[in-house]
């Protein structure tokens, strides 16, 4: 018999806030988070703006010793975890170690201390290169440094297809639990993106928005004067349990994950599907291995971008998956507001669908001024909507052609 599996606890940095309440309340205010890079001098590029996370002091989070052998990601991660296990009320000294477990995605890992350690290697030479650059940049260290933090000593595995990594991490996760592998896991994502290197590298691509004089209006998913997307950073982390494991430790519950679905574009290293067919699929197999029927679906919490290419075939994809019942369906972009967290997206917007649930309150798509034709959903524009959700379901698609999806649902 599979397993239920539920989400008691949520964990979040965010360029919009820091921790559930904050960012919730940002997200459903439509906030902001983009503005112009702090991080570096990034007048000589082509983009210059991005969503950081401000305020994070990860001594608050971490010993101050620790935290130095960490790279921001590893931070954003451990921190969003310490978050997420007070949030649920664990008592990490008290569950069974070895059945409690960590699945975490990220895009790109350290590459600020990457970036870092080259240029002290080209500047002082290899001797001065620091002993813990290996540990500090490889992406499987958030999940190892959040189980050694909370004695996390079952499954354990770093996720990296790119955009769709940390949704894919949760849809693992949910497997691990559902088959009974493990009684509680952290999944979720993290990223910290916002360097030279991996800026130049995106303005290269020509993937981001140059509307360095609008920050704020820059990312606008959907709408027709859409040119690009946003850097974001930061890590969105939950407590997944089997229904079991909550009910009898008296957790609250956010909502019940029912459906993971995934799928390959098999097309090109970077641009989507052109009829949206593996976008499609990934929905239809997330909703298949939940049994939900498409019309049961509320709210969909999309990819959304703010490029060209996204925008457009994800839509088409939702109308292929969704027919008739596409029209009816809320469609919001939280990308207009956080960025683009790359390979934490889906963390955090898995965490949109479970608060989204619990409230029946669907967050915005900001910055939707002007309709596009090929886009034709109803995004929320601008203002969050009250209103039953039942079922939500979070898109993630990378490059590489990875495609992912969830699909969650209000417990009873």
């Amino acid at each position: 018999m599979k397993k239920r599996v539920v989400v008691t606890g949520i964990g979040c940095v965010t360029p919009v806030g820091i921790g559930k309440e904050a960012f919730w309340k940002a997200i459903t205010s439509g906030v902001s988070g983009i503005n112009r890079i702090t991080r570096f001098d990034a007048s000589q590029y082509t983009t210059q703006i991005a969503a950081e996370v401000k305020d994070f002091s990860p001594e608050d989070y971490i010993d101050k010793k620790e935290a130095r052998k960490m790279d921001r990601f590893t931070q954003f991660a451990v921190a969003a975890s310490h978050m997420a296990v007070e949030d649920a009320k664990l008592d990490t000294e008290a569950v069974e170690s070895e059945r409690f477990g960590v699945i975490i995605g990220s895009g790109i890992g350290g590459i600020q201390t990457l970036e870092e350690q080259h240029q002290r290697l080209m500047e002082k030479g290899a001797k001065r290169v620091s002993p813990f650059f290996i540990p500090m940049m490889i992406t499987n260290i958030g999940s190892g440094h959040i189980s050694m933090a909370l004695n996390a000593k079952g499954p354990n595995n770093t996720v990296v297809t790119a955009c769709a990594s940390s949704t894919n991490a949760v849809g693992e996760a949910f497997r691990v639990i559902e088959r009974g592998d493990a009684d509680i896991m952290i999944t979720g994502g993290a990223e910290a993106s916002i360097t030279p290197l991996s800026i130049a590298g995106f303005c290269s691509m020509k993937a981001m928005s140059t509307n360095n004089d609008e920050p704020q209006k820059a990312s606008r998913p959907f709408d027709a004067n859409r040119d690009g997307f946003v850097m974001g950073e930061g890590a969105g982390m939950m407590v997944m349990e089997s229904l079991e494991h909550a009910l009898k430790r008296g957790a609250t519950i956010y909502a019940e994950v029912v459906g993971y679905g995934m799928s390959a574009d098999a097309y090109h290293i970077t641009a989507p599907d052109p009829e949206g067919k593996g976008a499609a699929r990934s929905m239809e197999n997330a909703l298949r291995d939940g049994d939900v029927s498409y019309k049961d679906v509320d709210y969909i919490n999309a990819h959304g971008t703010s490029t060209p290419y996204n925008d457009k075939f994800e839509t088409m994809a939702i109308k292929n998956v969704f027919k008739e019942h596409a029209k009816e369906l809320c469609v919001s972009s939280t990308k207009s507001m956080t960025g683009h967290l790359l390979g934490a997206a889906g963390g955090i917007e898995g965490i949109v669908c479970a608060l989204a649930i619990q409230n029946d309150t669907v967050p915005p798509t900001i910055n939707y001024e002007t309709p596009d034709e090929e886009c034709d959903l109803d995004y929320v524009p601008n203002k969050s909507r009250k209103t039953t959700v039942n079922y939500a379901l979070s898109n993630s698609l990378g490059f590489g052609g990875h495609n992912a999806t969830i699909v969650l649902k209000k417990y009873s």
